[in-house]
């Protein structure tokens, strides 16, 4: 007789695995994951404030932004990070805003008309290339790089019905492996010298320090973790999490800075 097929049950899946990660702890932090987010003001050298979750905003000022600087914004859609690139360069130097979704670009160019004085708009050229393969036709070309990767997104995941509904366990080990992509291009697009800034909104270890471990072991030698201070985050293997239910509904927010050295 053979066996009855076993029914998916996406959200039963979703709890156990992340159950998984956080033990005792997942209950707490899925309420506040489910909690509506509590977003802060933006305003330095905008013509219109931004609204933007806080963690998001340490996660972009890590990157420290020189005028006269060469930037890449590898995934830049919606925005918001861009804008705090753009208003430390002050209409200097050069940022590339790239992301692939025409339907997201558009919501960029939407975001930087809105935000930024023309003067600011100038030195900004977006871009709609595949952030895995950027390494292949730029090499050593920038001296700061964001990486705010694509992610498992799971705060919006359980604030929507239909995405729950579309989860499979198999996610967060796939898209580990496009961060990766994403994060090797980046190295060969910067400077020696020149700075990364990994970031996902993701809370599982997959997407997160374990993309910058593999990191080690592909890529040995050339690059090194830069540690910083962050009051709302919490310490990873590498790099520190922002989570709201230790945060005061801040992130979820992973970040982790690399120096590359070779």
């Amino acid at each position: 007789m053979a066996k009855k097929k076993k029914e998916k049950n996406p959200a039963k899946d979703f709890d156990t695995y992340y159950k998984g990660i956080f033990k005792e702890r997942w209950d707490d932090l899925e309420k506040a994951l489910k909690k509506e987010k509590t977003n802060v003001s933006y305003k330095d050298n905008l013509c219109t404030p931004y609204f933007l979750d806080e963690a998001s905003l340490f996660c972009a000022n890590l990157l420290e932004i020189n005028k006269g600087d060469n930037v890449l914004d590898m995934c830049a859609a919606p925005g918001g990070k861009t804008l705090v690139l753009a208003s430390k360069l002050e209409g200097t130097g050069h940022l590339v805003s790239n992301d692939r979704s025409s339907k997201r670009r558009a919501r960029l160019h939407n975001v930087i008309k809105k935000h930024l004085i023309k003067e600011y708009q100038e030195n900004i050229d977006i871009s709609a290339h595949d952030s895995t393969k950027w390494g292949l036709y730029e090499q050593e070309v920038y001296d700061k790089i964001l990486l705010d990767a694509p992610c498992s997104s799971e705060r919006h995941v359980l604030s929507d019905p239909s995405y729950l509904k579309k989860w499979s366990i198999n996610r967060p080990k796939h898209l580990s492996y496009q961060q990766f992509a994403m994060l090797a291009a980046a190295l060969e697009a910067v400077k020696v010298g020149g700075i990364i800034l990994y970031s996902t909104c993701a809370i599982t270890p997959v997407e997160d320090e374990d993309v910058i471990k593999k990191l080690f072991k592909k890529r040995s030698g050339r690059f090194e973790i830069i540690d910083f201070d962050c009051d709302i985050a919490e310490d990873r293997e590498f790099g520190k999490i922002v989570l709201p239910d230790y945060s005061d509904n801040r992130g979820p927010l992973y970040f982790c800075l690399i120096r590359r050295i070779k």
